[in-house]
């Protein structure tokens, strides 16, 4: 397919998320042109891939900076020398668990939870670790008019006291060899209100932003029946119609839109060495 000279080809038809773009050369100049067209499609696929694009750390954030400003990566450490650059790595021999390895919304916690993540892989296994993707807007679509009714209104309380806080997964983890530098804290204890259904700033689509690692509970709604709502709607989410699997390959940028998609990273690797480098974008306060 041709967009105003940028040539792609759609992954999945259902969900409608997943674009790749073809015979892009990153060493030659994008203009303005361009990279409006390239953000238009990746905003209505919601994951955009480019693949065979080396790049060095200043040109991935050359890259990213075309399409936002930096956002805030608290908790994990950088890479030296590049503030804005995550390492999302596992050795080879490494026995803790895959990081990202629950559905979420990238720092959906925070006030402005950022609009992209960008994740260019360096070294990939020749198994398994492939990134699994949700429709939010689908899933929500979906809905019947009653439920969406029932949840117009509601707000959810975020936080990353679960995998960040001084006594959350990642400070207790039995397994102490992890290759990731996390910064526990107990910051992250601190709680955000987000509405339950946002609304997709640029398309004005809306979607269910919620997800099992940083949605805590629904304001006004005692344990239980927050609990049991929120399960229920993971549970609708969760189904394979909304669903799209990514499999990696070196050398591979992708850039997927947090506003519309949560996301999950698979295992399955063990015995081989998986590095890639990650940036955040930042982005506006959830509305509904």
């Amino acid at each position: 397919m041709n967009n105003k000279d940028v040539r792609y080809k759609i992954k999945n038809k259902q969900p409608h998320i997943g674009i790749e773009i073809l015979d892009l050369d990153y060493q030659d100049s994008l203009s303005k042109e361009k990279i409006n067209t390239l953000r238009s499609v990746w905003i209505k696929y919601s994951v955009i891939i480019f693949k065979n694009i080396k790049l060095s750390h200043e040109e991935f954030e050359e890259f990213s900076l075309m399409f936002g400003d930096f956002g805030d990566d608290p908790y994990i450490e950088s890479i030296k020398g590049h503030k804005n650059i995550i390492e999302v790595k596992r050795e080879a021999k490494e026995k803790a668990p895959p990081f990202g390895g629950s559905w979420h919304s990238d720092w959906s916690f925070q006030e402005h939870p950022p609009s992209a993540t960008l994740l260019h892989s360096k070294i990939i296994p020749p198994v398994g670790g492939n990134t699994l993707f949700i429709d939010t807007q689908s899933a929500y679509e979906d809905l019947s008019s009653d439920i969406k009714l029932t949840l117009n209104d509601l707000m959810v309380f975020h936080s990353a006291i679960r995998p960040y806080a001084d006594d959350g997964f990642y400070a207790l983890e039995k397994d102490k060899d992890r290759s990731m530098k996390i910064k526990p804290s107990v910051n992250a204890k601190k709680s955000v209100l987000h509405p339950l259904i946002r609304t997709h700033p640029e398309t004005k689509k809306k979607s269910l932003f919620i997800n099992p690692v940083y949605s805590i509970s629904i304001e006004g709604l005692d344990e239980k029946e927050s609990s049991d709502l929120l399960s229920l709607l993971f549970s609708h989410m969760n189904q394979a119609k909304y669903i799209y699997e990514h499999k990696w390959e070196p050398d591979m940028l992708i850039m997927w839109d947090n506003r519309s998609v949560n996301h999950c990273a698979q295992g399955g690797y063990e015995g081989y060495e998986r590095l890639l480098h990650r940036i955040t974008l930042a982005g506006d306060r959830p509305f509904q």
